[in-house]
């Protein structure tokens, strides 16, 4: 693995009195795609919330360039680095795509950084229908639009770690392919991705390194090609022809 950008040790996370993760560890290599499979409720996004600083409860190690970060709030966060795609977008709807796209700049702009508008152009020139539709509102894109405009915007803070949870949930498969692309791009600017997918498929093959999740736990970890070749990974979450792949 790349040196590594994150790790992360015997992290415990949960909702109140209900524990989901206990005790994971998981590592990033810098400028990797990591992704993180695994069954409906055996705590995915929970990882992801506990990680972005967003449930109070959580404990344990988070080691981020070098440095224990696991007390920074959600802001402190953001403004080292580190975003978060939600599952649901989150996106203002009543807002125009380009006014989203502005608020993600938030962490440049308050490190005065006067040349954030150039990543503007570079989240058009990854997602030119973003451009097209620069003037409408966010709330009228159709769902695979959504998608792009909420990674798009996370990227306009120039992320060193961007965490993707579930980035082709209901969408056309079309809309998937390219999505996936988009990924393989980004891992070209040497940003790391920690991504979070039910297409256990298409994220073993955009993937550098693999952790399945159950049941809060790693049930098994490894180069993304040996997972996607493992028989348990094939038989439970690719399917037979898992194999052709």
């Amino acid at each position: 693995m790349n040196e590594l950008l994150l790790e992360v040790s015997d992290l415990h996370a949960g909702y109140g009195k209900a524990e989901v993760l206990s005790g994971l560890n998981l590592r990033a290599g810098k400028g990797s795609v990591v992704t993180v499979i695994g069954p409906n409720g055996a705590g995915k996004s929970t990882m992801l919330n506990a990680l972005m600083g967003v449930l109070p409860g959580a404990r344990g190690t988070l080691r981020y360039e070098g440095e224990d970060v696991s007390t920074l709030t959600l802001e402190e966060r953001v403004m080292r680095g580190i975003a978060l795609v939600p599952e649901k977008r989150e996106l203002f709807s009543s807002m125009p795509v380009e006014d989203n796209l502005v608020l993600g700049a938030y962490r440049q702009m308050k490190r005065r950084n006067a040349r954030w508008r150039d990543q503007l152009d570079h989240v058009y020139a990854l997602f030119p229908r973003l451009k097209e539709r620069r003037v409408q509102l966010a709330g009228t894109l159709s769902g695979g639009e959504r998608q792009m405009l909420a990674i798009g915007r996370a990227l306009m803070g120039q992320p060193r770690l961007l965490m993707l949870d579930e980035p082709s949930l209901g969408l056309a498969p079309l809309i998937v392919k390219e999505i996936f692309r988009i990924i393989e791009q980004l891992r070209e600017t040497g940003v790391t991705i920690l991504l979070v997918e039910q297409n256990a498929r298409a994220a073993l093959e955009v993937a550098d390194y693999g952790y399945v999740l159950e049941t809060g736990e790693i049930a098994l970890q490894g180069d993304a090609a040996d997972l996607a070749g493992d028989a348990r990974v094939v038989e439970t979450y690719l399917g037979a022809a898992g194999k052709t792949h």
